[in-house]
């Protein structure tokens, strides 16, 4: 009875999430946007242009207790190149807060802001329990995400 219960709020919950949006919690702790953002990759190649570098093959990105991974990273640094903007992330994205990971296609990270867009088949995964949208919004200062657009998940009982 009190499983058919939580499967029922469940149910009403993520049905509720899909029309206005889910809002979680993620990392575990806040992040320090104010870091220094470190690259790894394969390959570098800059473009004076337009003030950007391509970061490509195995490329890691740690700032402080996060990291992203994905096999292409565009970056773009501010007008006076003094420091970096924001991160375009292509080609599967993994991002990992503390005990908790994020997969996407892609992700905008705005390093100012201290915010990070996933969009594409996103997978929130938060110990046992996951969380599938089609995009979401992570604010790294309050280790926070809001997870949009047909959100599905799975809870896990207690007796699981």
């Amino acid at each position: 009875m009190i499983r058919t219960i939580l499967t029922v709020l469940a149910m009403a919950g993520a049905t509720l999430a899909q029309a206005q949006g889910t809002q979680v919690a993620f990392g575990t702790v806040q992040q320090d946007t104010s870091l220094p953002v470190e690259v790894s990759a394969d390959t570098l190649s800059v473009s004076q242009n337009d003030g950007s570098a391509l970061f490509t093959g195995n490329v890691i990105i740690g700032q402080g207790e996060m990291r992203l991974s994905a096999p292409r990273v565009l970056v773009f640094y501010t007008e006076n190149q003094s420091g970096v903007e924001r991160l375009e992330a292509t080609g599967g994205v993994t991002l990992v807060n503390g005990e908790q990971a994020a997969e996407a296609d892609t992700a905008e990270y705005e390093v100012n802001r201290g915010t990070i867009r996933m969009v594409g088949n996103v997978l929130l995964t938060q110990g046992a329990n996951t969380l599938v949208s089609d995009s979401m919004d992570v604010d790294l200062e309050a280790g926070t995400a809001l997870m949009n657009g047909r959100v599905r998940t799975v809870f896990q009982s207690g007796d699981n």
